[in-house]
């Protein structure tokens, strides 16, 4: 191979690998892999303003398009203000390939200007992290970082690129990143040992998470709760798992209080776990939450997950789509199921603007939603059914919103995005308007402006609750009222046309100009 500069030679493996965009916001260390970018025909570079915001938007487009998303990071700085959008990720397991540089390999010791452990910083946010200390595995690193982030669980991987290291001469081939399969199918013996556990149960219950979809296992999951007649909950999902008006389907659990887990699970006598980690809440009950005597399968991909907090009975490391199939012809058809009973619809603003938009959106809709205490009534009216046409927030870092649907619409230009997003989320990514104007990226984001950290009153009240505490005034700083955020004036100030809707008689022609908009659109919807 003949020799080129390692920072060349990058844009060849990216290449090898089929990764044609890097998002990212530029700086000092990274400049001389950044200038050969610029002469790079394959490779485009998406500007965001601010690294939580280039994380955010990778994020969406790793998840809407199940592919790697190359993030570059401007050394320590910009890693530390990425950092909780990278958690997102590891929780989200999306699979980002985040790159930052370093001054050099020789200038180490000497602790100077913007200095810092970046292997140490990321590692606890990803799912490796490492550091390139010779050209001749510059290539090598950078294919076990993409065959990491793919493998699943897949999860964001860290490599920091010294300047020092880019700039010396390499004759590495660049190839492409190999992917190792996970579609394993237990034996027999093992699969029987399931049928057992499940078969007979009087009281079956499935929790589900985002496994299931990432091995487009929808329809086989469907097809085993069927043959239980379980109700199937929603816990670490966050993508579209099950159709949600599926007469089995009842909700999510939610990630704050152990109590509801618990209470979804009283007086299961089998539960089914599939494709995710229980339980994922804020304040989880310590003792168990599965009533004694219950039988419990988990089939998961990611063996560190099954029986890490609670035993179960059958632990199966595992393709979801193939195991849940060979379940499914073992257990046999259910019984006939009756159609859920509609939800009624409310009357709130949300819930006008919700209905509006389901009844002129076009086929393909994709809706990504931050929206929060806004989600239930949003729900209501566009219940997800389709996988690939829903994407929730997850991970607890506010902001995904905005960046997230642009890089959905990236990923996806044919489809419609629209965003919902808090006002209070909205304000950590805002400035990630400007990259959707700059590059042309015609999603839509909606603001539910109740002007508070409204779940952070729901929160504190269950709090009070579980507490005996006697209902008084929040905290001052839950309040988003004063001053007053003009989201319209902002999003013009980005380059994103904008309306305010606060009546209900407005809604109407908000919604028929935001999908008429050939560009960007932003709608504050005043919900309070």
């Amino acid at each position: 191979m003949t020799a080129r500069p390692a920072k060349n030679a990058i844009f060849e493996q990216f290449a090898a690998d089929g990764i044609s965009l890097m998002f990212g916001n530029p700086g000092t260390v990274e400049q001389g892999f950044l200038d050969v970018l610029e002469e790079t025909q394959a490779m485009g570079y998406i500007l965001a303003l601010q690294e939580a915001a280039a994380v955010g938007i990778a994020d969406g487009y790793a998840r809407a398009g199940a592919r790697p998303a190359l993030v570059q990071l401007h050394t320590g700085v910009g890693l530390g203000n990425a950092v909780g959008m990278l958690y997102q990720a590891k929780r989200g397991h999306s699979p980002l390939v985040v790159i930052a540089g370093e001054a050099g390999v020789r200038y180490e010791s000497m602790d100077s200007q913007m200095a810092a452990d970046l292997v140490a910083m990321a590692r606890p946010v990803t799912k490796y992290a490492t550091r390139v200390t010779h050209p001749g595995s510059v290539l090598r690193v950078l294919r076990r970082a993409v065959k990491t982030a793919m493998t699943p669980p897949r999860g964001p991987v860290f490599v920091s690129l010294p300047m020092d290291v880019l700039d010396e001469l390499t004759t590495e081939p660049a190839v492409p990143s190999t992917i190792p399969s996970k579609a394993t199918l237990p034996v027999p013996g093992e699969l029987e040992r399931a049928v057992a556990a499940l078969r007979g149960a009087r009281r079956p219950v499935v929790l589900m998470g985002d496994g299931v979809s990432v091995s487009d296992a929808q329809a086989e999951l469907a097809a085993v709760a069927e043959a239980l007649g379980a109700p199937v909950w929603g816990v670490d999902s966050s993508e579209l798992n099950i159709d949600t008006t599926h007469p089995l389907y009842k909700g999510q659990l939610g990630h704050m209080f152990g109590e509801h887990s618990a209470a979804a699970l009283e007086g299961a006598d089998a539960v089914l776990i599939v494709g995710t980690y229980v339980f994922p809440e804020v304040f989880p009950l310590l003792d168990s939450p599965f009533p004694q005597g219950c039988a419990i399968v988990h089939i998961d991909l990611d063996d560190y997950e099954i029986a890490k907090n609670f035993p179960v009975d059958v632990a199966l490391v595992a393709d979801p789509k193939a195991t849940l199939a060979a379940l499914a012809e073992r257990l046999g058809p259910g019984e006939p199921l009756e159609e859920r009973p509609a939800e009624p619809y409310g009357d709130t603003m949300m819930d006008l603007f919700a209905a509006e938009l389901a009844r002129r959106a076009p086929e393909g809709l994709v809706v990504f939603d931050e929206a929060l205490t806004s989600s239930p009534a949003l729900l209501r009216h566009l219940p997800p059914r389709l996988p690939g046409s829903y994407f929730l927030t997850r991970g607890g870092s506010l902001g995904v919103g905005i960046p997230g649907a642009i890089g959905i619409k990236l990923a996806r230009p044919e489809a419609e995005v629209v965003a919902f997003t808090g006002d209070g989320g909205s304000m950590y990514t805002f400035q990630a308007l400007w990259t959707a104007v700059r590059y042309g990226v015609a999603a839509r984001f909606v603001i539910c402006d109740n002007r508070r950290y409204q779940l952070l009153d729901d929160n504190l009240e269950q709090y009070w609750r579980e507490r005996g505490v006697a209902s008084h005034p929040h905290p001052e700083g839950f309040d988003l009222s004063h001053p007053e955020i003009d989201f319209v004036r902002l999003a013009k100030g980005l380059g994103v046309p904008a309306v305010k809707v606060a009546k209900p008689a407005q809604v109407e022609s908000a919604v028929a100009r935001m999908l008429a908009e050939q560009g960007p659109f932003l709608v504050d919807l005043v919900t309070t």
